[in-house]
């Protein structure tokens, strides 16, 4: 299963830019990543609007899908259409009737919150906005040197990264290490939902591979990988404190420095040899 992401011609441009080096100044031009407002529609109805770098919207859409909870299979998003507008891009999706009536009256139960998005939540199940569940304990152990292999393949493939200084990178990763697919974006954490949606897509397991991650490991991303069943969650940088107690809870192996042959575990390292 390798299979790269689509073009990335629309996802950055050149912007004029004065750069200074020793006290001169030159003019030159510079490659910025686009960031865009995506609205994503489920059955006629506008759940959400989220700034994302304008490709692999349909992996995006599918992956938020299913890390939130909305659906439960890829096989119950019926249909998606990318509609373009001048003021950003439309995903309109048509879901099954069940997770439509759920996620409407989640809506309702959500309404009057406001400020932090957590205010009035008292379980980490609320957070997810549905049961956490547990990763399965007997999947994702990771054969010697996996991480370090992952992380030189990865490097090599952070395209729009290269160009533009200005993404995060998502990973799926055999257990070996081999890099099977990637997705970018702005936000970390859109990066991983275009990672899931696009594991989903080539019909992947998600028991039978890792994910990482050229961010921190925050809370959002513990929260969506165990969302799927994804077991091991890896980052170049630091984990948050709720980010641990959230793999610990759901059974994630949860590492964070993963820097060439170093790295640490923070949750489950029974899955690391």
């Amino acid at each position: 299963m390798r299979h790269d992401s689509d073009s990335i011609a629309d996802s950055h441009g050149r912007v004029g830019v004065e750069r200074w080096v020793d006290g001169d100044a030159t003019r030159a031009e510079d490659m910025v990543a686009e960031e865009v407002p995506a609205a994503l529609v489920y059955n006629g109805f506008s759940h959400a609007v989220m700034m994302t770098t304008p490709q692999d919207l349909e992996d995006f859409a599918l992956g938020f899908s299913l890390s939130e909870g909305i659906i439960n299979e890829a096989r119950e998003l019926y249909d998606l259409e990318v509609v373009e507008h001048p003021q950003g891009s439309e995903v309109q999706m048509r879901i099954a009737g069940e997770r439509f009536a759920g996620l409407r009256q989640r809506r309702r139960a959500m309404a009057g919150r406001t400020g932090c998005g957590l205010c009035g939540v008292e379980s980490l199940d609320q957070i997810a906005g549905r049961p956490l569940g547990t990763v399965d304990a007997r999947r994702g152990a990771l054969q010697a040197g996996a991480l370090s292999r992952a992380q030189a393949e990865l490097h090599a493939r952070q395209h729009l990264f290269h160009l533009t200084g200005a993404v995060h990178a998502a990973a799926w990763c055999a257990l070996d290490g081999a890099v099977e697919l990637v997705r970018e974006d702005v936000g970390r954490h859109n990066a991983l939902d275009k990672l899931i949606g696009a594991v989903a897509a080539h019909g992947g397991a998600f028991g039978d591979g890792f994910v990482l991650m050229t961010s921190r490991a925050s809370y959002e991303i513990v929260q969506k990988a165990a969302a799927v069943g994804i077991a091991v969650v890896a980052a170049v940088s630091a984990p948050t404190g709720m980010a641990v107690r959230l793999a610990e809870a759901a059974g994630v192996t949860l590492i964070g420095f993963a820097r060439g042959e170093r790295h640490s575990v923070y949750s489950h390292p029974q899955r690391i040899h």
